[in-house]
């Protein structure tokens, strides 16, 4: 399935769908409905910005069957180009609120990523939350090729409805991308979603911004603060307003 059926925005070439957290949710109810395998990814200016340099993930971007417009960024650039896009859908939100859905559906759940430890912490903390979260598996791991095969033998065997994949952009688009396919089962629908450092926030090793901070668009500020060392990711954000503006100039 794609996301034909979307509104989509072209931002510098990446596409980002309209969609509300529940229009997500009710999204992957489709694609696991109709089998097959599906990939989701968590679009912000950082996302866009790398992909103009990575021909690769810039073709993963482009075929993706879902991409959520994760990042304050990306709102106001679509804001600029006429095309406004109505909220902002945090692939930390969506994973947990996805997570919410497969405890109701019966869905089982993988996680893959981050370091040692903090995947089956998430896990333990999101099965206290909703009791009947079947959680089929966790893997640290990493990206690295000669891990792949382990790696996709273990998900195999897991037969998750849902993967979620915590090695940062763009590795773990990039990993999905290649792996998914392999992962597919003719008796179910799987999803596979990047979800950068939301095992961290759900497992509590990263604090994230209170409420009322993500609200005013400001959690990148936040995390600027606590994390100092973000101030290279960050220059990111002033080439992405700066392309923005020039596409604007060119149009």
């Amino acid at each position: 399935m794609s996301a034909t059926a979307l509104r989509r925005v072209f931002i510098l070439g990446v596409p980002v769908d309209d969609v509300t957290e529940e229009e997500a949710c009710t999204f992957a109810e489709r694609c696991l409905a109709n089998g097959g395998v599906h990939q989701f990814a968590t679009v912000n200016p950082e996302f866009i910005m790398a992909a103009q340099h990575n021909a690769a993930f810039m073709h993963v971007l482009q075929h993706t069957a879902l991409n959520v417009p994760d990042g304050i960024g990306v709102l106001w650039a679509a804001r600029r180009k006429g095309a406004p896009l109505r909220a902002r859908v945090a692939g930390v939100d969506l994973m947990v609120r996805l997570c919410a859905l497969a405890a109701q559906r019966g869905w089982r759940v993988f996680l893959l990523g981050a370091q040692p430890g903090v995947a089956a912490r998430a896990a333990a903390l999101l099965r206290e939350r909703y009791p009947s979260l079947r959680v089929c598996g966790t893997f640290a791991g990493s990206p690295r090729p000669e891990e792949a095969t382990e790696i996709v033998q273990y998900i195999r065997a897991a037969a998750p409805h849902l993967l979620f994949v915590a090695y940062g952009a763009p590795a773990q688009d990039l990993w999905l991308a290649t792996y998914l396919p392999l992962l597919q089962t003719p008796e179910q629908g799987l999803i596979g979603m990047g979800v950068g450092g939301a095992f961290d926030f759900i497992a509590g090793v990263q604090r994230r911004a209170p409420k009322w901070v993500q609200r005013i668009g400001l959690e990148w500020f936040y995390r600027l603060v606590r994390q100092p060392w973000r101030w290279r990711r960050q220059r990111a954000l002033v080439h992405f307003v700066w392309r923005v503006l020039r596409e604007e100039v060119k149009l």
